[in-house]
């Protein structure tokens, strides 16, 4: 494995000094029956810093609006993972699956061959109560990563594939796909990207370098990669970061608390994390992490890529809202 020369220190310091007042600013195991009162979880635990001196507020938990049912929906942090690589960041998300439901919904071109391809953006009727967006996993074309959403199959689910599913009790989990139809009565949507790459706390003994986990651009090793996890609770993680490998992406996930975690999409183009606050006058959209290729606006209008919105949660069962 190439690496790169160490940096100082200094540098990652002044990013993340710049980033946490940003981040300020910018304000599936158990599942959840309908009608049953839930009591709220505390937030998680500060993401402990793997360097010996932490930067101020790495790691730290903000929320990105108010509170939502007498707590926070959605939190953001973000600290260093490597010690190898001090100036690289990682941007983390946590959603509190007692005050949100996560929507999937198709792009333009992918799922190319979807049931319902909706308005490939976050519905009108649905804005007032967004909180979160982020990219989907890889494509069809690549592995045969299939998806289903209220009962309806888009691309075929395969064997063996890490599965991100949203219940319609208003459970998430990550489960192994092992064959059988995806029932309505049960399951809003379902969502195939490769293998797990962190089940049951511990790391995919098999992740490598090859592109069995991604092609890359300039077939660089280490890439911006994008990651999902649910902890130990049964609330949705997504991670993002540049410089990563798949084997590095599964160590931040695992380290920033999940419990089994799937990878998403990778490369500069793809990762997208923006976060909704909600004053006068509309939506104020913001991005997390630095995106140079897409403003906040995405997902607000028509996109190409299939991708996840997050909402408060409403009372009773959820299907997946397409107006």
């Amino acid at each position: 494995m190439i690496r790169r020369r160490r940096l100082l220190p200094l540098a990652a310091a002044a990013l993340v000094a710049l980033l946490v007042p940003l981040l300020v600013s910018a304000t599936g195991t158990a599942a959840s029956v309908a009608h049953t009162t839930i009591k709220p979880k505390p937030w998680p635990p500060r993401i402990k810093p793997v360097f010996k001196i932490p930067l101020r507020g790495e790691g730290v938990w903000h929320p990105t609006g108010p509170k939502y049912k007498g707590g926070q929906p959605v939190l953001v942090t973000v600290f260093r993972p490597d010690t190898a690589y001090p100036t690289v960041v990682a941007y983390v998300a946590w959603f509190d699956h007692t005050r949100t439901s996560v929507a999937f919904y198709p792009g333009r071109y992918e799922p190319p061959n979807a049931a319902v391809r909706g308005p490939m953006m976050v519905p009108f009727d649905q804005r007032w109560r967004l909180l979160a967006t982020f990219n989907a996993g890889f494509t069809y074309s690549y592995n045969g990563n299939g998806s289903s959403i209220n009962g309806r199959e888009n691309e075929p689910l395969k064997r063996g594939l890490a599965t991100l599913v949203q219940y319609k009790t208003g459970a998430i989990g990550i489960g192994i796909w092992h064959g059988g139809v995806v029932t309505s009565k049960r399951v809003a949507w379902a969502r195939q990207s490769l293998p797990p790459i962190v089940w049951n706390g511990k790391l995919n003994p098999n992740l490598n370098d090859s592109k069995e986990w991604g092609e890359t651009i300039g077939n660089s090793v280490r890439v911006w990669r994008t990651g999902v996890g649910i902890d130990r609770r049964g609330n949705l993680m997504f991670a993002v970061a540049d410089d990563q490998t798949v084997e590095s992406l599964a160590r931040l996930l695992l380290h920033a608390g999940a419990y089994r975690a799937m990878q998403f999409d990778i490369n500069s183009f793809w990762h997208t994390l923006i976060t909704y606050n909600h004053s006068t006058p509309g939506l104020h959209p913001t991005l997390v992490e630095p995106q140079p290729n897409h403003t906040a606006e995405r997902y607000l209008t028509p996109d190409d890529r299939d991708f996840f919105a997050v909402y408060r949660r409403l009372p009773g069962n959820f299907t997946d809202p397409f107006k």
